[in-house]
C-alpha cells in the first residue's frame, strides 16, 4: 500500500514469521505438592504434641500429676488443646490428600482378575 504525502512516500509491509512445533506448554495443576507434604509431615508431630499438653493438663485437673505450666488464661483449659490437635491433624490429613494427588485404591478388583487371565496362570 502506498501512502502519499506530498513527496514522501511510505510503505506498509506484512511481516510473517513461521516457527517451529515445539514441546506444548501444559498447565499444571497442583504446583506446590512438595510444600503441601512438608507441611503435612510437620503438623502430625505438632499435633501430637497439642495432645500430650492436652493429657498433661487433664491429669493435673486430677492431681495426679504436677502443676500444668500454664495456668491461667485460655490455653489452661485441656478443652482447648484437645481442639488445637485435632485441628492440626485435619489440617495435615487435608494437606496429604492434596500433595499425593493419585487415587488411594488405584486398581479394581476386575483389573487384577484381568491381569490374571492375561497372565496364562
Amino acid at each position: 500500500m502506498i501512502i502519499g504525502l506530498g513527496k514522501l512516500r511510505f510503505y506498509s509491509m506484512v511481516v510473517r514469521i513461521r516457527l517451529g512445533e515445539g514441546p506444548r506448554v501444559r498447565q499444571k495443576r497442583r504446583k506446590n505438592q512438595h510444600v503441601a507434604l512438608a507441611f503435612a509431615a510437620l503438623l502430625t508431630p505438632a499435633a501430637v504434641m497439642a495432645f500430650v499438653l492436652a493429657f498433661w493438663r487433664l491429669t493435673a485437673d486430677f492431681k495426679a500429676v504436677g502443676q500444668f505450666p500454664i495456668a491461667d488464661g485460655l490455653f489452661s483449659h485441656w478443652q482447648i488443646w484437645i481442639a488445637g490437635a485435632a485441628i492440626l491433624q485435619v489440617g495435615a490429613i487435608l494437606l496429604n490428600r492434596y500433595g499425593k494427588s493419585e487415587p488411594v485404591l488405584r486398581k479394581t478388583v476386575e483389573d487384577s482378575e484381568q491381569r490374571l487371565v492375561n497372565s496364562r496362570l
